[in-house]
């Protein structure tokens, strides 16, 4: 009886063991995300040009500064860079600055999100582009920003403090902030496209960019 039992025991122990080797380690690190890092999101972007004022837009569903027409500084929140580092606090954030709010879940988001990459890379360096990925999944919100191409530095706010703060109704949403930090005009009409958003940056932060 002993042959026949342990013939049976050997195929379970090697099954048992590829099933550990398949496993991997339990704390392996995150895939590495395709987004710069946000060291310099607290500095004033260099030789930026004067913003203008937080003028009424007539955009559907699109709001500027206070309901007095004033502006607001960024929310005095603290979130996390999506690549690590130190986090970023948003009352120190420095423009002029395109702030966009998105998540890997919302079809909007993912419609406007390559027009976002592309401000970024003919801005110039008159102009920086935040994304701001909002009570998401990490490796969705990785593999989008992978498959998209997305470089732009991006902050991780799970708990959707900066949507809250900005007394955003959803998302997507977009603020344009301006040198010293103010809020000139948030965004809350659907997904943005190129000339859509080189005319808002043109009326809202006084940055001329190619089209």
């Amino acid at each position: 009886m002993k042959r026949p039992l342990a013939g049976l025991l050997l195929p379970l122990l090697l099954l048992a063991g590829a099933a550990c080797g398949r496993s991997g380690p339990a704390n392996e690190p995150e895939p590495p995300a395709p987004f710069a890092d946000c060291a310099a999101l607290t500095t004033p972007v260099a030789a930026s040009p004067g913003a203008t004022g937080g003028e009424t837009d007539s955009t559907g569903g699109a709001t500027t500064g206070r309901p007095d027409g004033s502006t607001k500084p960024l929310p005095a929140i603290v979130l996390p860079c999506f690549t690590g580092g130190a986090d970023v606090p948003l009352s120190d954030v420095r423009g002029p600055a395109v702030i966009n709010l998105w998540a890997s879940w919302c079809p909007p988001c993912r419609k406007e999100l390559p027009a976002f990459q592309r401000l970024a890379a003919r801005s110039g360096g008159q102009l920086r582009v935040v994304g701001v990925d909002s009570r998401d999944d990490r490796d969705d919100a990785r593999d989008l920003a992978t498959e998209i191409g997305l470089t732009f530095p991006t902050l991780f706010d799970a708990g959707e403090k900066l949507r809250t703060g900005l007394a955003a109704p959803g998302l997507p949403a977009t603020a344009f902030v301006d040198a010293q930090g103010r809020v000139r005009h948030l965004d809350v009409s659907g997904a943005l496209d190129d000339a859509t958003l080189t005319a808002l940056v043109e009326q809202h932060l006084g940055v001329v960019l190619p089209a």
